[in-house]
């Protein structure tokens, strides 16, 4: 039992470095997944629950220079609810601004 809760502090502590991470890219203005600053806020209000608008033009084109698979490595992260996005609603952005990128994550 004892190592198991080393072994679960251990995964705690790399995922806060992770999180970490990812925040001080956000927060630098370096990209994310081929995705900026700006361009993850100009996405933001259409992942936001509860009534989400439609993504903006500028959502759509950061969207589309955006490394997919890369994004779907934080879908089942705690950080995307964090920020107060939803990652499903985030998965389903390249199909609401038409792009043929299919997201399989």
């Amino acid at each position: 039992m004892e190592a198991y809760t080393k072994l679960s502090n251990v995964k705690i502590i790399v995922l806060a470095v992770v999180m970490f991470g990812a925040i001080g890219e956000v927060c630098h203005a370096q990209s994310v997944c081929n995705m900026s600053r700006e361009a993850l806020m100009s996405c933001r209000p259409a992942v936001t629950p509860p009534n989400p608008p439609p993504p903006s033009a500028a959502c759509c084109t950061a969207i589309s220079h955006a490394d997919i698979g890369c994004l779907c490595s934080y879908k089942n992260s705690s950080w995307l609810p964090s920020l107060g996005v939803d990652p499903n609603l985030a998965m389903t952005l390249p199909k609401k601004c038409k792009l043929s990128t299919a997201t399989s994550c």
